[in-house]
């Protein structure tokens, strides 16, 4: 009998189901993880002058960071709920037509806009990163390892803050 690596590392985690409370939380936060891919992208496809390399490595590791939660969720037996990452991804698509201003080009506003919101993702992202590095075992014996992941999204709201600051004085500046 093939005995799966993950499994075999994950100990008491590997042999129950995940239970409805996890699975509903790791699928709502891969419905964020979808959005927020999508949003860094276009984070960093409309980077100004001098940010194109730091936002491209953030838009990267969101990406990677939302890989390492279905390599969890897939070691865990968390199902995924393919109608939530329709959702997560219907509502960023939603997020471009909120109008900043503009009609046909992007707007001041928007860099401003998009870096607060995915700010607000990165830090809801540590903190789930964080519940489940509390987990009795999990943090033990996870597919992934939990304190890197604490630690770059802590990096990652770094540089977005100071990304969303520089992007404040440039959309509100008064003339």
């Amino acid at each position: 009998m093939d005995i799966d690596p993950i499994q075999s590392q994950l100990g008491e985690w590997s042999s129950v189901r995940a239970d409805r409370a996890l699975t509903i939380y790791l699928n709502d936060h891969l419905a964020g993880a979808t959005a927020g891919t999508r949003l860094a992208r276009r984070i960093a496809d409309h980077a100004p002058d001098g940010q194109a390399d730091r936002r491209a490595g953030v838009a990267r590791e969101i990406r990677e960071d939302r890989g390492a939660l279905l390599v969890l969720m897939r070691s865990l037996h968390v199902p995924v709920h393919q109608h939530l990452l329709l959702l997560g991804a219907a509502a960023e698509t939603l997020g471009v037509l909120k109008p900043n201003g503009r009609l046909v080009r992007r707007a001041r506003l928007s860099d401003l806009v998009e870096l607060e919101a995915m700010y607000l993702g990165v830090c809801g992202k540590a903190a789930m990163w964080r519940t489940l590095s509390g987990l009795p075992g999990l943090a033990r014996h996870s597919a992934v390892d939990l304190p890197l992941l604490i630690a770059r999204a802590a990096t990652q709201a770094r540089l977005l803050e100071a990304l969303r600051a520089e992007a404040g004085g440039a959309a509100l500046a008064v003339a």
